[in-house]
C-alpha cells in the first residue's frame, strides 16, 4: 500500500500543484486549514508518512498544527515539511524549534519538493523501525540475562549484543548508515594490538582487546541525549550549542550506569571508560574531568585516536572530508587534540593498515 502525503495549504491551486507533483507515488489526503488538518490527522494519524505544511492560513495557522502535533507527539513519527511564502529567519528557527524535517520557500521546484518528500519518508520509517526494533531487542536482552548469568559464552554474546543494540542507536539518530561504528572498531582493533606489542605494561591481553574493540561501539552512546538540531546541524556549532553536544561523554556514562546490571562487570566498566573519556585530552585539556597522561583509561586513548582518525577521513555534515594523509598529519601534529607518545607510536607504525581500513580493504 502506497504510503498517504497530507497537504495543508488555503490556496486551492497549491494544494492541486503538490497533489500532481506527488499523487504517481503517494495517496494524497488535503486540507485546506489547519483545523481540517488537526481532524485528519486525529483520525488518520497511523496512515500518514508526511504532512507538506503551509505557515499562513486563517483560523488555524501552521504555527498552531505545529503546537498540536508537539503536544501529542504525532511530530516524533509523522514528518513536517514546511512549505510557505513566509521568507523570515525567525519563522524558519520557530518551524525547526518544533523539530519539523524541513524548511522549503515558495515558489518551489517540482523535483526538489518530490526529493525532499522521498527523503525524509524513507527516514522517518526506517527511524521508527529501528526504535521499535531497539526497543523489542532491550526486551529480549533484560529476559535473556536472567536466564544466562550462569553460562558464561553466552554472556558473552548478550554482552556485544548491548553494545551493538545501544551503539546502533546513535548512528541510525543521525542517519548515518552505522559504517563508523564498524570501522572505529577495526581501528581500535589495530591499534591495540600494535600497543599491546610494543608496551606491554598496559597487559592489553587478546582477552581484554576484544572488550576494548567491542566497547568502542558506545563511544558516542550518550549523543542520544543531545537534541537533532545540534546533532544534525550542517555547520559550525556555536559555543552554547557545543557546550550541549560536550555533555554527551557524561551523559553517557550515566545511561551506561543505568544497565550496569544487565551485563558483564569488565564490559561494563571499559565501555564506561570509553563512553566517559575518550574526549580527554594528554594534556589535562579535555572533557570531562579533565585527565591528564596515563589517568585516563588506555582504553579510551586508544578510541580517541579511532574516532578522531575516522571522523576526519570521512564527510561529515559540518566538513568535508580530509585527505588521508592531511588526517594522519593533523592528528600527529596534535590539531585534533593531545595524545600520548606511546600511543601516536603505535599509530604511525598502523598508518598504512589504517589507510587500508578507511579505504574499505581488509
Amino acid at each position: 500500500m502506497r504510503d498517504t502525503v497530507l497537504i495543508v495549504d488555503d490556496v486551492r491551486v497549491n494544494r492541486e500543484i503538490l497533489s500532481e507533483i506527488l499523487e504517481q507515488d503517494y495517496l494524497i489526503m488535503t486540507a485546506e486549514d489547519g483545523k481540517e488538518a488537526l481532524d485528519i490527522l486525529y483520525e488518520n494519524e497511523q496512515r500518514i508518512a508526511v504532512v507538506l505544511l503551509d505557515l499562513v492560513m486563517p483560523n488555524v495557522d501552521g504555527f498552531a498544527v505545529l503546537e498540536v502535533m508537539k503536544q501529542k507527539e504525532y511530530i516524533k513519527k509523522i514528518p513536517v515539511l514546511i512549505i510557505t511564502a513566509v521568507n523570515s529567519v525567525q519563522a524558519e528557527k520557530k518551524c525547526f524549534d518544533y523539530e519539523i524535517s524541513d524548511f522549503i520557500l515558495k515558489p518551489f521546484d517540482n523535483s526538489i519538493v518530490r526529493k525532499r518528500v522521498e527523503n525524509v519518508v524513507s527516514l522517518f520509517r526506517y527511524k521508527n523501525e529501528l526504535e521499535q526494533t531497539v526497543e523489542e531487542q532491550t526486551d529480549i536482552l533484560k529476559k535473556q540475562y536472567k536466564q544466562l548469568q550462569d553460562q558464561a559464552e553466552r554472556l558473552r554474546k548478550t554482552n556485544i549484543g548491548i553494545i551493538d543494540v545501544l551503539g546502533a542507536v546513535v548512528e541510525y539518530r543521525d542517519y548515518d548508515s552505522g559504517e563508523h561504528i564498524d570501522r572505529v572498531k577495526e581501528y581500535t582493533r589495530v591499534l591495540a594490538e600494535r600497543v599491546a606489542k610494543e608496551f606491554p605494561e598496559y597487559g592489553l591481553t587478546p582477552e581484554r582487546i576484544d572488550v576494548i574493540t567491542s566497547a568502542s561501539a558506545l563511544h558516542d552512546v550518550g549523543k542520544i541525549m543531545v537534541p537533532d538540531e545540534i546533532l544534525l546541524k550542517p555547520g559550525k556549532l556555536t559555543k552554547e550549542e557545543f557546550d550541549i553536544m560536550k555533555k554527551h561523554s557524561a551523559k553517557g556514562a550515566e545511561i551506561l550506569q543505568g544497565v550496569e546490571n544487565l551485563w558483564d562487570e569488565e564490559y561494563h566498566r571499559t565501555s564506561y571508560e570509553i563512553c566517559k573519556y575518550h574526549h580527554e585530552r594528554y594534556d589535562g585539556k579535555g572533557y570531562p574531568e579533565g585527565l591528564a597522561g596515563d589517568d585516563i583509561p588506555i582504553s579510551a586513548q586508544i578510541v580517541s585516536v579511532a574516532d578522531v582518525y575516522d571522523a576526519l577521513v570521512n564527510e561529515r555534515v559540518y566538513k568535508a572530508a580530509f585527505s588521508k594523509s592531511e588526517a594522519f598529519r593533523m592528528i600527529v601534529d596534535g590539531e585534533c587534540g593531545v595524545f600520548s607518545p606511546k600511543i601516536l607510536k603505535c599509530f604511525t607504525k598502523e598508518r598504512k593498515t589504517f589507510e587500508k581500513i578507511a579505504s574499505g580493504q581488509k
